[in-house]
């Protein structure tokens, strides 16, 4: 039995069975709708939160984890004997990893390590089971987080946006900009690279036309994907993601794993979002 633990946040968007079936553990991030606090996963899902927006019409806020949350999920694995490697939502776009750092300073040294996965989503949950895979043949401390420090540049996150309602809710697009888009029915494809999230492209017209963008650009690199192993993500959008899912495997060969988005993630995206995500080779 592997005496590392691997640790996450909720951000990562594993299934539960998956979780369970490499013994990952994760650690939820807040979603704080007035004065209620909920934890992403355990007290809330993305269909409630969604639920909740569209009666309230407003967006909640998320908040990390504090470091006491994660001493609290860390401390336990110490006093068994287990070495912890954590890895966690990009430090660009979160306060989550910096506060696992916090927490893991306050621990016997060398115990822990903190990788920033500069990513998000199933883009953290691919490295989460890279490391759990690599603890359970035996690797050391040091050899995971150079594993996971090597294979972060090379995962490939990429989704269709459905609506700029919760990009221009969250302040992350103007109203002048929303109101255009929902007009000319523009979708952004969101890509992560380098920890931050950018625009890859601005689809406009259908809703098809921007999916087949999405598997376009993935085919662009079909052979270069590790393990043909693929993760399509999505928030609220079941049959899209079904119909990517057989798309992929039945027409291109390739291994689909289905994921659905939390309700951090989703409170950024908004409902019908899809996504896909995958490691390149190195």
């Amino acid at each position: 039995m592997s005496r590392i633990q691997i640790v996450t946040d909720s951000t990562c968007d594993l299934s539960e069975e998956l979780r369970r079936q490499y013994g990952i553990d994760v650690v939820p991030l807040h979603v704080v709708f007035g004065d209620r606090d909920y934890k992403d996963g355990a007290d809330m899902r993305a269909e409630q939160l969604f639920e909740l927006v569209s009666a309230s019409g407003k967006l909640p806020k998320t908040a990390a984890p504090s470091p006491g949350e994660f001493l609290a999920a860390f401390e336990p694995y110490i006093e068994q004997g287990c070495d912890i490697v954590y890895v966690g939502l990009s430090s660009k776009l979160s306060a989550t990893y910096n506060n696992a750092c916090l927490a893991a300073e306050q621990l016997p040294p060398g115990r822990i390590v903190c990788v920033d996965s500069l990513n998000l989503a199933t883009g953290v949950g691919l490295l989460a089971l890279k490391a759990a895979k690599a603890a359970h043949a035996g690797a050391s401390l040091a050899d995971i987080e150079r594993l996971l420090l090597e294979a972060r540049e090379r995962v490939e996150t990429e989704f269709v946006i459905d609506t700029l309602d919760y990009l221009h809710k969250g302040g992350r697009c103007s109203a002048l900009q929303s109101f255009i888009g929902g007009l000319l029915k523009i979708r952004p494809v969101i890509k992560v690279a380098h920890g931050s999230i950018t625009v890859a492209a601005k689809i406009r017209g259908k809703r098809e036309k921007a999916l087949e963008q999405l598997v376009a650009n993935l085919l662009e690199r079909k052979e270069r994907i590790e393990d043909r192993f693929v993760f399509v993500e999505h928030a609220l959008a079941p049959e899209d993601a079904a119909e990517l899912k057989r798309q992929l495997e039945d027409e291109h060969g390739l291994r689909v794993e289905l994921a659905e988005a939390g309700c951090v993630i989703s409170s950024h995206c908004g409902p019908q979002t899809v996504g896909i995500i995958y490691t390149l080779l190195p």
